[in-house]
């Protein structure tokens, strides 16, 4: 066989196979991030230009939480946080705008503790949604509520619906703080 002929046959398989492994690599990366923000990854993608748009999102949110300190609670800190709660939901029956308005603020100095930066509401959802994403739907609808409520517009219903996605938060953050370095990878 002639070296043109070689050459003829090899070029093509070599880029056949090039294409095959960056397709392999795209879908791996896609069928994680899928796997790792599951209802988040929709919504991200959804929210975005594109597709690989909202995936470089979902990366660049693990790549600033893998740079974050979370750190789990030592079990004191984990009993004052559970007595905390009791506390809130004990409000709730007498003063329901202000119970869900504590309760934001019991999850966000619970996140504070845990290491999750918290100045912005926003930025506080795109780092919970690394670990806690199945989580973020609660935590979104819980905060929304709390605003209509420091106008005095949230039915009582909203306002118990509020305390209810709270919890569902509070009660991932402060188990996760028990249980060691979830968040450390190799």
């Amino acid at each position: 066989m002639s070296t043109g002929t070689l050459l003829a046959i090899i070029i093509p398989v070599v880029v056949v196979v090039a294409l095959l492994a960056v397709a392999i690599t795209l879908f791996n990366r896609r069928r994680h991030l899928q796997e790792r923000f599951g209802p988040e990854y929709e919504r991200t993608v959804e929210g975005a230009d594109s597709q690989l748009a909202g995936e470089r999102e979902l990366r660049s949110r693990e790549k600033r939480h893998d740079a974050l300190d979370i750190k789990p609670l030592p079990s004191s800190s984990r009993e004052r946080y559970s007595r905390d709660w009791a506390g809130v939901q004990d409000e709730f029956v007498d003063r329901p705008e202000e119970a869900v308005h504590d309760a934001d603020r019991l999850v966000t100095s619970l996140m504070h503790e845990r290491g999750y930066p918290t100045e912005n509401f926003e930025q506080q959802l795109r780092d919970l949604s690394v670990e806690h994403s199945r989580t973020m739907e609660h935590y979104r609808a819980a905060h929304e509520v709390d605003a209509l409520g420091t106008a005095h517009r949230a039915t009582t219903e909203q306002l118990r619906g509020a305390m209810v996605h709270y919890r569902a938060l509070f009660d991932e953050l402060l188990a996760d703080g028990g249980g060691g370095a979830r968040h450390a990878r190799a």
